[in-house]
């Protein structure tokens, strides 16, 4: 029983610190998908996205979505992230 409790009590630090650990570490994707999303093809196409967002926002009724020009904003992102990614895995 003392035996136990000295495995319960040893092991909940290792716990925090492993706790700790997990959230110090970084997707390396997120990065280079903000880094990439900055980029100019990428800036140009989030541009459409946004003014076609601002354009159906400001009609009540619509048949207009922005699935082309998001798509067309993830097409250019992840085209540059491919690149980019791959470099920071191990």
């Amino acid at each position: 029983m003392v035996f136990e409790e000295k495995m319960i009590l040893n092991g909940e630090p290792e716990d925090e610190e492993a706790e700790e650990e997990e959230q110090d570490m970084v997707d390396p994707l997120d990065v280079v998908r903000e880094k990439c999303a900055q980029a100019e093809h990428c800036v140009h196409t989030r541009a459409k996205l946004e003014d076609c967002e601002s354009r159906v926002g400001s009609k009540s009724e619509t048949a207009e979505d922005c699935t082309e020009e998001l798509f067309d904003f993830l097409h250019a992102r992840d085209h540059c992230v491919a690149h980019k990614v791959f470099h920071s895995v191990k």
